[in-house]
């Protein structure tokens, strides 16, 4: 019985989150920037050693890099495409739920792991001081490598090579701790009007208003937690202050504007997650290179478009979001300029599967 009890905890740990052991002697957390990469910070201004933030968005499946340059201000520098992550459109509430966790986390030094079973990795802090206010439970959740997610945000071994070695060189120029901010899908006036109705919704415009103040000022917003709720910046200035609360009601008006002509209110309902859509052509073909994707028939015909009511519970059923065969040219793996970025999208338009 005891033998049965010890494995049973040990198959719930397993499931909990991207369990990540040690691979030592390994010199891969030491490999340089990209030349490609040092070139883009010499055209904008910066250098390796500069703070660094990062932005990850679920639904888009991408993690943004963003560079402080010698104005004190944030400025994105790179996109990069995720190769998976898994769960719902949501927070991270429990342990084993398979939530990668939404909010703002802070990366350390200590959080990073340079002997990772998945390559590279770096903790991402969950939970917060907003988590545990609320109980939530979880360990282990991580941006990594070896595209394979159990509730992180998991990257080809490239991309994360890459991500890891902007962060360290941001901590050996003196950075102290590195935001990440992670969001169900970029806080867009289209997509606050189509998920109106998601019971997330109130927690969405919470963590919006932090969005909004690092997107307003440029500058990375101070967070703390008050009543159960995030706060930001209790003591900002008057001026950056108005101009947050105007671009709120701008962007309040503007899903007001959607909803009364008649953008519809939906859910997203997932299998199990999903990944940048750059991927989808390449990890159907054989040799793809991206290693063990976790559950791959979780990805293949999308996430469920769930129409959804203006009163009463949720039904999950609905229609799925057709994925369709595109033209867009085999990942790298790496990492997408903002201007790369642009052509790529216009590929999927013109393919009839843009962002939705």
């Amino acid at each position: 019985m005891l033998n049965k009890i010890t494995l049973g905890l040990a198959l719930l740990l397993a499931l909990s989150a991207c369990k990540d052991g040690r691979y030592a002697g390994s010199t891969r957390h030491l490999a340089p920037i990209p030349p490609e990469t040092l070139s883009l910070m010499a055209t904008e201004g910066v250098s390796p050693s500069d703070p660094i933030l990062l932005r990850a968005y679920k639904k888009e499946a991408e993690i943004e890099l963003w560079k402080r340059g010698a104005d004190g201000r944030y400025a994105l520098l790179k996109t990069y495409p995720m190769c998976r992550w898994s769960g719902q459109l949501g927070p991270k509430t429990r342990e084993g739920d398979r939530q990668a966790p939404e909010g703002f986390y802070a990366i350390t030094p200590a959080s990073m792991n340079p002997n990772s079973s998945l390559y590279l990795s770096f903790d991402l802090g969950f939970p917060n001081a907003y988590d545990r206010s609320l109980g939530r439970t979880g360990t282990h959740l991580m941006v990594h490598g070896s595209c394979s997610s159990q509730g992180c945000f998991a990257m080809t071994d490239e991309a994360i090579s890459e991500l890891y070695a902007v962060v360290r060189e941001a901590f050996a120029g003196g950075q102290r701790a590195v935001q990440f901010q992670s969001y169900p899908f970029r806080m867009t006036p289209e997509n606050l009007a189509r998920h109106r109705q998601d019971p997330n919704m109130a927690f969405w415009k919470n963590i919006k208003e932090g969005a909004d103040r690092f997107e307003v000022a440029g500058t990375e917003p101070v967070v703390d937690v008050v009543g159960g709720r995030y706060a930001f910046d209790a003591g900002a200035d008057a001026s950056t202050a108005d101009a947050v609360a105007r671009k709120r009601a701008d962007d309040e008006r503007q899903v007001a504007a959607l909803v009364a002509s008649g953008t519809p209110a939906v859910r997203l309902v997932y299998e199990d997650g999903g990944q940048h859509r750059a991927f989808r052509e390449t990890m159907m073909a054989a040799g793809d290179g991206l290693g063990e994707v976790s559950r791959p028939e979780a990805l293949a015909s999308g996430p469920r478009e769930v129409a959804m009511p203006a009163q009463g519970p949720v039904a999950l059923v609905g229609r799925r979001e057709p994925v369709r065969s595109t033209a867009a040219p085999k990942p790298s793996g790496t990492s997408v300029t903002v201007a790369e970025r642009r052509r790529l999208l216009e590929t999927f338009a013109a393919a009839g599967d843009g962002p939705k």
